[in-house]
């Protein structure tokens, strides 16, 4: 998902995917990472400063050797959610889901990647780590779990939570029909709109990364301790 303006980011960058981070651009990182917790190929859904990113998409390509197909989300200034249903043609039933502004331990997807779940199910990694000295609470999209891990309740302001969204899936294609329920019963068709919809039938679950890292580079603050901490 790289559609977003990043306007928190706009003095560091112009366009936050973009944004260097120890000399690479972020998104760069993000998809290193992917590939080495297990993704071979890769779909990135673009919208703002869409050309300038997919023409670095393509050399980078060609550089790594990675499979990287873009898709363009029309309505970007829209919710993140409907980047997701832009991409739906080009994904499978099952497809990992990130963020192009979030680093994180390829060994965080790995472990996603190896706990086995029923088909259908969407599981997002968490973090329980509330005391995370590197997440804003301020932005950051907060979880409410029950005893087996289901999704209770997921959105930036629900009280009581007892996990963050590190902003990394195992979804699948329930995930676009339930952004679209959402849309339809008049929500604002964002990825935790749908999730909430997906938990409130039991197919919404949560997989504990532990003690592995992540950051939601989305601000200045974050940044620079991407700067000073992502190797």
């Amino acid at each position: 998902m790289a559609a977003g303006q990043g306007t928190r980011l706009r003095d560091i960058a112009p366009s936050k995917p973009l944004a260097i981070v120890r000399g690479v651009p972020l998104i760069e990182h993000v998809i290193t990472s992917a590939h080495a917790g297990g993704v071979n190929e890769f779909v990135v859904v673009t919208g703002y400063q869409a050309d300038r990113l997919e023409s670095f998409l393509r050399a980078l390509s060609a550089r790594r050797d990675f499979a990287i197909t873009t898709v363009r989300n029309p309505d970007w200034r829209l919710a993140n959610g409907l980047s997701v249903v832009a991409a739906e043609h080009l994904l499978g039933e099952r497809y990992v889901l990130m963020m192009s502004d979030h680093l994180f331990d390829p060994d965080l997807l790995r472990g996603l990647l190896g706990a086995a779940q029923p088909s259908g199910r969407v599981v997002l990694a968490i973090d329980r780590r509330l005391d995370n000295p590197l997440v804003d609470l301020e932005d950051v999209t907060r979880v409410e779990t029950d005893p087996d891990g289901a999704i209770r309740r997921i959105g930036k302001l629900i009280s009581p939570y007892d996990a963050f969204d590190t902003g990394v899936f195992l979804a699948s294609d329930a995930l676009f029909a339930a952004i679209r329920e959402d849309l339809a019963a008049g929500g604002g068709g964002g990825i935790s709109g749908g999730m909430g919809r997906l938990a409130a039938r039991g197919m919404a679950y949560t997989h504990d990364i532990g003690e592995r890292f992540w950051l939601d580079v989305d601000d200045a603050v974050a940044h620079g301790q991407a700067e000073r901490m992502h190797a």
